[in-house]
């Protein structure tokens, strides 16, 4: 989507699988919603004629299927039962930048290393001017290249020591997959901002961003990485057990961040996520929308003849459309939920149609309407978030060409009012609707050409998150209420600190 907030990147790691790379390339393919600019994908094997642990490597700009079109990457190059890869989006001003494309691999005293992350350092700008007062040269603009200075700075002798040295020095957001000569390591920051699970398959561990990405390889799900979790993989550590622990403390004052947002557009439908199912989770934002806002009361013109129809802007609100639908009609309001917009799929993030002049055509190029459905009748739109409300206008005038007797505009997350530091990425504060109209719901339904815009709440949001999975941790919400539960280093600037 053109107006939609972005993630910033899907990680993916496999532990003693002879087809580790390519169990990889599927697991990258499934999360490939997670970022859409370069994918990678690194793997570590022992060459007894050279006598040392190789660790090759192969990424490049562009979507998964086409940065592994060529299935002797997996023969000739990707050797290895070990592998972590990573899907990646990046920050305006420094995706061009091939330096900046994950896994990042480096070789020091204790041998190959490669990471893997998802998330934003908080206190980057200060672990970079740290380092740069030491001489250190840098290689690329991510704060992920941070971690590894961090663990070959460090004066412990086991490798283990050095990440959990360099773990406790780190802030913020952050997923990462670590892979070593003969080790994998997965790890959840302490507040828990960014989903990340463990799975099996053939006896072999594999770890993810979302269990969407098992699904493709037919991998079970095991258990969620724990918030503050550093989990070793390693069946030659000379124990019975290849798994192992280690617990990062949260910052004083602060506790589990779960963030929300995961659940309101950017994880899968499909997934599981922080122990809950996402599509479970979207339908009860459905139900809990129709609850704050009851059909009767949006409508304007109801027609005895022409039920008023609901419809989602496809894919991410489906789920939350039918929620707000089945509660209308629980309710007594009779309300029938369709399609109204079509999505074409076959356009690329990147699409760039000839001639093309505006942004009104890169929807036009995205999403068309059905006529049949929108005409005469009274349409509640049902959508997870609007952001700067430049697609939704577009795409309420396509539904106005369909002559429709009203349309009203739901939203089934709250106004988007700050930024996230978190691994999230918004547009400036100021091209925020929300703020650009003062929270003015009337004043933003005319600027987008609806009758009506109605927001889900912030605290229907999170009780509608905690019914569903009777939850006892808390959430982020920091885009929508300005409480940010970890402290940030607001001077950051995003050139000198690309969140991945």
């Amino acid at each position: 989507m053109i107006d939609k907030p972005h993630d910033y990147c899907g990680i993916f790691g496999v532990y003693d699988h002879p087809d580790a790379a390519l169990l990889t390339y599927y697991g990258l393919h499934a999360l490939q919603h997670r970022g859409q600019e370069s994918a990678g994908i690194v793997t570590t094997y022992f060459d007894e004629k050279k006598d040392r642990h190789i660790m090759p490597m192969h990424k490049d700009f562009g979507l998964v299927l086409s940065v592994f079109d060529d299935s002797k990457i997996f023969k000739r190059e990707l050797k290895g039962n070990l592998s972590i890869g990573h899907n990646r989006y990046s920050t305006s001003g420094s995706s061009k930048n091939p330096a900046n494309i994950q896994p990042f691999r480096v070789h020091y005293r204790h041998g190959n290393l490669a990471i893997g992350h998802n998330g934003n350092l908080t206190n980057a700008r200060i672990l970079r001017d740290r380092f740069r007062d030491e001489g250190v040269l840098f290689q690329t603009t991510s704060d992920t290249e941070l971690i590894l200075h961090l663990i070959s700075h460090s004066r412990e002798e086991k490798q283990i020591d050095q990440v959990l040295e360099a773990l406790h020095q780190i802030e913020g957001a952050y997923c990462l997959v670590i892979l070593t000569d003969d080790k994998l390591i997965a790890v959840r920051d302490p507040n828990g901002f960014r989903p990340l699970a463990l799975g099996m398959k053939d006896g072999a561990f594999i770890v993810a961003s979302e269990t969407c990405a098992f699904d493709i390889i037919d991998a079970e799900y095991i258990r969620d990485i724990e918030p503050g979790e550093v989990l070793i993989i390693d069946r030659n550590n000379g124990e019975s057990e290849p798994l192992k622990s280690y617990y990062l403390d949260p910052k004083e004052g602060t506790t589990t961040s779960q963030c929300i947002f995961e659940y309101v557009y950017f994880s899968r439908p499909d997934s599981r996520i922080f122990g809950e199912n996402v599509d479970k989770i979207r339908r009860n934002l459905g139900k809990q929308l129709a609850k704050e806002h009851p059909l009767n009361e949006v409508i304007k013109y109801p027609d005895r003849d022409k039920r008023p129809i609901v419809i989602s802007v496809p894919d991410s609100s489906n789920t939350a459309a039918i929620g707000y639908a089945h509660e209308s009609n629980k309710a007594g309001f009779d309300c029938k939920y369709d399609i109204g917009l079509i999505r074409n799929h076959y356009v690329g993030r990147t699409f760039i149609s000839p001639g093309q002049k505006s942004r009104e055509q890169k929807v036009r190029t995205k999403f068309n309407t059905v006529r049949g459905v929108l005409e005469g009748r009274s349409v509640i739109i049902v959508d997870d978030s609007i952001v700067r409300g430049t697609t939704s206008r577009y795409l309420v005038e396509m539904i106005r060409e369909a002559n429709p007797k009203e349309i009203h505009f739901l939203v089934s997350s709250p106004p988007i009012t700050h930024p996230c530091f978190y691994g999230m990425d918004f547009p400036s504060t100021e091209e925020l609707i929300a703020n650009k109209f003062n929270g003015d719901v009337a004043a933003i339904a005319k600027e987008i050409g609806v009758d009506s815009v109605r927001y889900l709440s912030p605290g229907g949001l999170v009780s509608a998150v905690k019914e569903s999975n009777d939850s006892h941790h808390s959430y982020c919400t920091a885009c929508f209420t300005g409480d940010y539960p970890v402290p940030v280093n607001f001077g950051v600037e995003k050139e000198e600190n690309e969140i991945v």
